[in-house]
């Protein structure tokens, strides 16, 4: 390479180097800006997490003090003390509502109550139709009990099992017994759920065979 090349090759670079800097000190401010929105944001939402976790677990620890009262009238009063709102509402009114004094109306507004996500509904119906003092005849606990034992429904077999139950004070002893013999064989039932779905047909005289 000849002298006039070098210095070409040192003089293009000088001014790519020129270029460069006149570029950063234009520019180089927008750099930086996306480098602390960056930080800034992480930083952000890290706190966020935090916050989240912290409010999570005063009110674990709040609702766990209040299910200590050993009186069942304190319970429910230091429960619905509790300022909550959203999702951690509908739980809390449900916990409530068990050691409530009107209980069952507690459990069917919330069952009723369409602005609550359907995942709490579904459960309010369901402590709702095996309460002692619902107040509902087996129609009206079949007919709330139906639409939760729809397939990919949350509740499905509990609601199955409920049904079946209502069956047999119905005195339909044999769907009865067909609807629990499904259940011995649904890959969503639980260990417990079908040790007492076998107790019932054993009791019920019906077979353990589901083929």
């Amino acid at each position: 390479m000849s002298e006039t090349d070098t210095f070409i090759d040192e003089v293009s670079e000088e001014v790519r180097r020129d270029r460069l800097y006149a570029l950063m000190r234009k520019y180089g401010w927008i750099a930086v800006l996306l480098v602390v929105l960056l930080v800034g944001g992480a930083a952000f939402n890290e706190w966020r997490k935090a916050s989240a976790r912290a409010e999570a677990q005063a009110l674990g620890d709040a609702i766990l003090a209040a299910e200590e009262q050993a009186d069942p009238a304190e319970r429910a009063a230091a429960l619905a003390a509790l300022e909550v709102d959203g999702d951690a509402a509908a739980v809390v009114a449900m916990l409530a509502a068990t050691d409530g004094e009107d209980g069952a109306a507690a459990l069917r507004a919330l069952a009723d109550d369409a602005s609550i996500d359907s995942l709490y509904r579904d459960l309010a119906q369901l402590k709702l139709v095996t309460a002692a003092d619902s107040g509902l005849d087996n129609a009206e606990r079949r007919a709330r009990l139906e639409p939760l034992a729809v397939a990919g429904a949350p509740f499905r077999v509990l609601a199955e099992e409920q049904l079946a139950l209502i069956d047999i004070d119905d005195g339909q002893t044999d769907a009865a017994i067909a609807r629990l013999q499904s259940l011995l064989v649904d890959d969503e039932a639980s260990g417990a759920l079908r040790r007492r779905a076998s107790q019932l047909i054993v009791a019920l005289g019906g077979s353990l065979e589901t083929s």
